[in-house]
C-alpha cells in the first residue's frame, strides 16, 4: 500500500511538472505570543528551553527605549544615553509542513548583529539592522506542527552607530506559505518602460524560482487595476519551463491607457496582482505589488522634474525613530509627522541613512511625498569602532542588492543614495571601487533610478577632480552649497542635487535661485534621539528639526513654512533679541544667530536664541521687543492690542519682517493684507497664573492594532485659554475604558523621564500622551496636576 501510495504521488508529481501542491500564497502575520528576556542565556536557541519566566511581548518591540537615561551607558550620547546589549525573542510556531509547500519567516528589521533559530537549528545571521530578512524554514519544521522560533538581537558592541538605533525586533514579523514553485523576497519588479501622454506601458519581471525536485511548467498571468480599483490591464506570457533549483525571470509588458500619473499632488496608486500559473492553471504563488504611473527625472541645466514640472526639491533628511516610542514606530506616528511636514511645504524625505520600514514607504506613497532612499553610512573606513565598517567588504553586495529588490517599486522613491559622508573618499582608488560596485548592483536590480551619494567635503579629498564625483548619476554633496553650484559651472553635464543642508536663509536662496539646482534635504526635518555625543549629558538628542519629537511645529517650523508652503502662511513670534530691532542682515534664519560653518552647526546644540512663540515675557513691564513674522504674504500688517503698527511688503532675500514696539501686555496679530487672504493671520496673547488643564486628541478615533496611535496634546492655560509658556508642572496621565497609554513625551532635551511613564513635566506648557485603542469601544484619557484643574478627552477606540 505503502508502494502503491508512493506511486501515486509520483505519478501526480510528473502530470503537474513536479508540482505537489498548486494553493495561492498565504501571509501570516506574527505580532503576539513572543517572549522576551533581556541578557544572553545558554541554550536560548533550544526547542527545549524553559521560557515560561521570561516577559510576554508582541512585536514590533524596541526593549532599549524604556530605558532608564544613564549618563554611563556603553552607548553614550551616540545612543541617547540609552541601554544596549543582547536580547532573546522565542515564539511557538504552530505550523504543520505540507509536501510541496514552502514556509519563511521574513523579518523587516532586527537591531542588530541578529541570528535566527528553528527547533534549534540556526537559520541565518546578518550583521545589518535595517535589511529586511527572509529564511527558508522548510527543512526545520516539525511534522507534528509544534515549533519554536527563537532570535538573538545584539546591540552590545555600541555605540556602532552616531544616533539611536533602538534594540530587538523593532520591525513586522510574518510566516508566508507559498509553492515549490514561488516568486522570491524582492522577485516582482513593476516599473514604467514608456510614458507619453496618457498612455503608459508597464514592464513587469517576475523571478520564478523552483524549489522542487523536478522543472515546472509555469505561467505568470499580471493583471492591472487602477486607483479606483478596476481592472485595466491583464496579460498572460506564454509557458516557460523553469529547471529544477533554478530561478527564471518572465517579462511581460502591459499597456495602460488614460494614465494617472502618481504626482505629489496626486499620489495615485496602481495594483499589479502577479500570479504563477502551473500548466493546469492552478495557482503556485501570488503576489500583489503597488505601483505609480509616473516620469522623473533630473536636468543637469534645470534641476528636477516630475511629470512635466519642474520644481525644487524642498526635503528633509529623517532618522528612524519615532520620538518616545523609539524605533518601533506605529505608522500613525508617521503618518502625524509626515502630514505636518508635507502641510508646511516639504515635499521630499531622504531616509538617514538607512532604508526605512516597508510600511513607511507606503505612507510616502500615499501621501505623495517624493523619496531619496539612502543604504549606507559608512563603506570600509569607521565612524564608530564598531559600525558597519566591519561588515561592508563581506555584505554590502547583498545587503544592498536586497534592500533595492525590496523598495524598488515604490513610485515615491526618484532617487538612491549609495551612502553618506563616507570616509573612503580620502582613499579615491578604494572608494571608486567600493562605489562602482554599489552602483553596478543599483543598476541591474533597478535601471529605472538613478544614484546619488552624499559626498563628505568633496573639495578636500578631490572628488571632482578625480573622477569619483562623475561616476555618480547625480552629484550630491553635502553643505556648502556654493561649492556644489562651482562643480556644477565647472561641469554643466552634472545633475547636482544638496544631500543634506542647513536651515539659515544662506542655505536656502542659492538653492532657490540656481536653476540646475534640484533641490535640498534639510538636516532635519525632525529632533531625533542620539547624535548627543558632542553635546554630551544631560542631553539626549540632537534638536535640529523642523518639528519635535512629538510631532509639534517648532519655530524653525514655521520660518521655513513661509519660504516653501505654496498657500499663504502667517507665523508671528516674540524676539527677544534687542538687536533684532534692526533690518534683519544676520544672514541667519531670523533670529540674528551667528553662522556657524555647517558641520559645526548642525552638530552642536544651537546657541541660546530669543525667539519665543508666545507674548509672556518675564518681564511684564514697559521694555523693548520686537515681533517677527514669517510670512508668504507680499504684505503684511502687524498689530499691538488692536493699533496698527504698519504694513510691510516681502524681502527679496526671505529674511522675516519685523517690528520694534514697547512692550504692553494684551494681544499681538500679524495679518496678510493680500487680495482674498483676510482670514490668513496669527495671534499671540499674553497668559496669566496657569489655572487648569486642556487636552485635544488629534484624531477622534483610534484602532487597536500595532500601527494605531494618536497623540493627546496636553496645555497648561490660564483662566482665559491661553498657554502658559513657564508652565513646567508635573502631569499624570490616565487612560480609562478600552485603551492603553503607549508613551508620554515633551519634545525636551534634557528630560530623563523614562517615556513609558505616565508622569511626565510640561515643558513652555505643553507635555503629549500616546494612546491606542483595546479593543471595540471608548476610552477617556485625563491628564491631573497638583493646583491644576484636570483635564480629560473621549475616543472612540475600534479593532
Amino acid at each position: 500500500m505503502r508502494r502503491a501510495f508512493l506511486g501515486a504521488v509520483a505519478l501526480a508529481c510528473m502530470m503537474s511538472g513536479g508540482v505537489v501542491q498548486s494553493a495561492p500564497r498565504e501571509t501570516t502575520q506574527l505580532p503576539d505570543g513572543w517572549r522576551f528576556f533581556q541578557g544572553d542565556p545558554e541554550g536560548a536557541e533550544t526547542a527545549g528551553l524553559d521560557d515560561s519566566g521570561w516577559k510576554s511581548v508582541s512585536v514590533p518591540h524596541d526593549w532599549a527605549i524604556a530605558g532608564p537615561f544613564d549618563p554611563n551607558a556603553k552607548g553614550a550620547g551616540e545612543n541617547a544615553f540609552l541601554p544596549s546589549g543582547v536580547g532573546w525573542y522565542r515564539r511557538a510556531l504552530n505550523v504543520r509542513p505540507q509536501p510541496g509547500r514552502r514556509y519563511f519567516l521574513e523579518f523587516d528589521g532586527i537591531m542588530e548583529r541578529s541570528g535566527v533559530w528553528v527547533n534549534g537549528h540556526h537559520v541565518g545571521y546578518r550583521p545589518m539592522g535595517y535589511v529586511g530578512l527572509r529564511y527558508d524554514i522548510t527543512p526545520h519544521l516539525n511534522a507534528d506542527g509544534r515549533n519554536v522560533i527563537a532570535v538573538r538581537a545584539d546591540t552590545s558592541a555600541a555605540p556602532s552607530s552616531r544616533w539611536y538605533t533602538g534594540s530587538g525586533i523593532y520591525r513586522h514579523v510574518r510566516l508566508i506559505e507559498t509553492g515549490d514553485v514561488h516568486i522570491p523576497q524582492g522577485g516582482a519588479y513593476v516599473r514604467v518602460a514608456k510614458l507619453e501622454g496618457d498612455h503608459a506601458t508597464i514592464a513587469v519581471a517576475t523571478d520564478v524560482h523552483n524549489m522542487s525536485a523536478m522543472s515546472a511548467d509555469v505561467r505568470v498571468e499580471t493583471v492591472v487595476t487602477g486607483p479606483d480599483g478596476s481592472a485595466v490591464a491583464r496579460f498572460t506570457t506564454p509557458v516557460v519551463q523553469v529547471a529544477a533549483g533554478r530561478t527564471v525571470i518572465v517579462p511581460a509588458e502591459l499597456a495602460i491607457d488614460r494614465a494617472r500619473r502618481w504626482d505629489i499632488i496626486d499620489p495615485a496608486l496602481y495594483r499589479a496582482t502577479i500570479r504563477v500559473l502551473a500548466a493546469d492553471g492552478s495557482t503556485l504563488d501570488n503576489q500583489d505589488v503597488p505601483f505609480g504611473v509616473r516620469d522623473a527625472r533630473f536636468d543637469p541645466a534645470t534641476g528636477f522634474w516630475l511629470n512635466g514640472r519642474n520644481f525644487k526639491l524642498k526635503g528633509v533628511a529623517l532618522h528612524h525613530d519615532g520620538g518616545a516610542v523609539g524605533a518601533a514606530v506605529p505608522l500613525a506616528v508617521w503618518r502625524q509627522r509626515l502630514t505636518t511636514l508635507k502641510a508646511q511645504g516639504v515635499n521630499a524625505i531622504r531616509t538617514a541613512h538607512n532604508v526605512p520600514s516597508p510600511e513607511f514607504l507606503d505612507l510616502a506613497d500615499e501621501l505623495g511625498l517624493i523619496v531619496m532612499d539612502e543604504l549606507f553610512d559608512q563603506w570600509n573606513v569607521a565612524k564608530t569602532p564598531e559600525d558597519y565598517h566591519l561588515f561592508f567588504g563581506d555584505w554590502h553586495k547583498r545587503d544592498a542588492l536586497d534592500m533595492v529588490r525590496r523598495d524598488r517599486n515604490h513610485p515615491s522613491i526618484v532617487l538612491w543614495s549609495a551612502g553618506n559622508e563616507i570616509h573612503d573618499t580620502a582613499y579615491p582608488v578604494q572608494a571608486k571601487a567600493a562605489l562602482r560596485s554599489i552602483l553596478d548592483i543599483v543598476h541591474a536590480a533597478d535601471p529605472s533610478r538613478p544614484v546619488t551619494m552624499a559626498l563628505f567635503r568633496p573639495n578636500v579629498t578631490k572628488d571632482y577632480d578625480n573622477g569619483l564625483a562623475d561616476m555618480l548619476d547625480v552629484v550630491g554633496q553635502n553643505y556648502r552649497e556654493n561649492e556644489l553650484i562651482a562643480a556644477s559651472r565647472q561641469n554643466p553635464r552634472r545633475s547636482i542635487v544638496g544631500t543634506e543642508n542647513a536651515h539659515n536663509r544662506t542655505n536656502w536662496v542659492p538653492v532657490r535661485d540656481y536653476a540646475p539646482f534640484s533641490g535640498m534635504f534639510l538636516w532635519t526635518g525632525i529632533d531625533y534621539l542620539g547624535e548627543a555625543n558632542r553635546s554630551g549629558w544631560p542631553n539626549i538628542q540632537n534638536p535640529a528639526g523642523l518639528l519635535d519629537r512629538t510631532g509639534r511645529q517648532k519655530i524653525a517650523g514655521m520660518e521655513r513654512e513661509s519660504w516653501w508652503s505654496d498657500r499663504p502662511v502667517v507665523h508671528v513670534v516674540r524676539n527677544a533679541d534687542p538687536s533684532a530691532a534692526g533690518p534683519s542682515t544676520d544672514g541667519a534664519g531670523g533670529p540674528n544667530q551667528p553662522v556657524l560653518p555647517t558641520m559645526i552647526a548642525v552638530a552642536t546644540p544651537k546657541p541660546k536664541v530669543a525667539l519665543f512663540d508666545d507674548w509672556t515675557p518675564q518681564d511684564q513691564g514697559p521694555h523693548d521687543e520686537t515681533i517677527e513674522v514669517y510670512s508668504n504674504c507680499q504684505r503684511v500688517e502687524a498689530f499691538l492690542n488692536g493699533r496698527s503698527l504698519g504694513i510691510l511688503p516681502i524681502n527679496a532675500d526671505a529674511s522675516p519682517r519685523r517690528w520694534a514696539v514697547r512692550y504692553a501686555p494684551g494681544e499681538v496679530r500679524a495679518a496678510c493684507r493680500d487680495a482674498g487672504t483676510a482670514a490668513v493671520s496669527d495671534t499671540l496673547r499674553t497668559a496669566g497664573a496657569p489655572t487648569r488643564i486642556l487636552l485635544q486628541a488629534d484624531q477622534p478615533s483610534v484602532g487597536s492594532d500595532f500601527d494605531a496611535a494618536t497623540y493627546i496634546r496636553a496645555r497648561v492655560v490660564d483662566a482665559k485659554g491661553v498657554t502658559v509658556p513657564s508652565a513646567t508642572n508635573r502631569l499624570h496621565f490616565a487612560v480609562s475604558g478600552t485603551g492603553v497609554l503607549i508613551a508620554t513625551d515633551n519634545g525636551s532635551s534634557v528630560d530623563h523621564m523614562p517615556f513609558p511613564s505616565p508622569d511626565r513635566d510640561a515643558l513652555s506648557g505643553y507635555a503629549v500622551a500616546l494612546v491606542r485603542g483595546a479593543g471595540q469601544g471608548g476610552l477617556t484619557v485625563t491628564a491631573t496636576a497638583d493646583g491644576l484643574k484636570p483635564g480629560s478627552v473621549r475616543l472612540k477606540a475600534t479593532d
